[in-house]
């Protein structure tokens, strides 16, 4: 078992590899109908999904390339503006054209990673805007390609995520649960179930993880 997946990246490049692959899979024949359609992310469709995949991809590159440089570059450099702008640009294409950017920008994400890690994964200390270091963009890639997939609605479900990333996921996912538990008198009750005094809460309400 490999609980940090953020502090291996050579492994962690495999398993997204196979993660990019099994997504590649999945839209290889996508129609622009179904690119139309809603997907579980409310207020986004199949094809805003697939457009953020690959913007997410590009920000990575940015961000690593620069760090190459030597310079601190976001991944986003005009912010969630910028974030928001491309994704419903993008959305409005049709469906191979789509395919073929995500493609396409994961390949090049990949050919980024190789070259990081020959040269070392430099400057650490370049964050970015984000709070993560350069060895952990691959596992911070793979959590957004799994959650991502699922939420196509196209038959990939969690039941189908690797083991190895929902070790990785978990510890991270439950540290984020006191936050956003929505009615407070269910603490105790939250609490009782995680300790095994409990019953599992039957309207417990979370607020949006991410």
């Amino acid at each position: 078992m490999r609980e940090d997946l953020a502090a291996d990246p050579a492994y962690t490049i495999g398993l997204c590899q196979a993660a990019h692959s099994r997504l590649l899979s999945t839209v290889a024949v996508v129609t622009d109908e179904q690119v139309r359609r809603p997907s579980r992310l409310p207020g986004w469709t199949v094809a805003h999904v697939l457009t953020h995949i690959a913007r997410n991809a590009d920000g990575h590159v940015r961000r690593l390339e620069a760090a190459l440089r030597g310079e601190d570059l976001p991944r986003y450099p005009g912010g969630p503006a910028q974030r928001a702008s491309e994704i419903a640009e993008g959305s409005t294409r049709p469906a191979a054209e789509i395919v073929s950017d995500m493609s396409a920008a994961t390949e090049q994400l990949e050919e980024t990673w190789a070259r990081s890690a020959t040269a070392g994964w430099p400057h650490h200390d370049l964050l970015g805007s984000d709070h993560w270091p350069t060895i952990a963009s691959p596992s911070r890639r793979l959590r957004e390609v799994e959650m991502h997939h699922v939420d196509l609605g196209m038959g990939y479900e969690p039941t189908d995520w690797p083991e190895e990333y929902v070790e990785w996921e978990l510890p991270m996912i439950l540290a984020t649960v006191p936050g956003r538990v929505r009615q407070r008198d269910g603490i105790h009750d939250l609490v009782a179930w995680l300790s095994g005094r409990g019953a599992a809460p039957a309207t417990l309400e979370l607020g949006p993880w991410s």
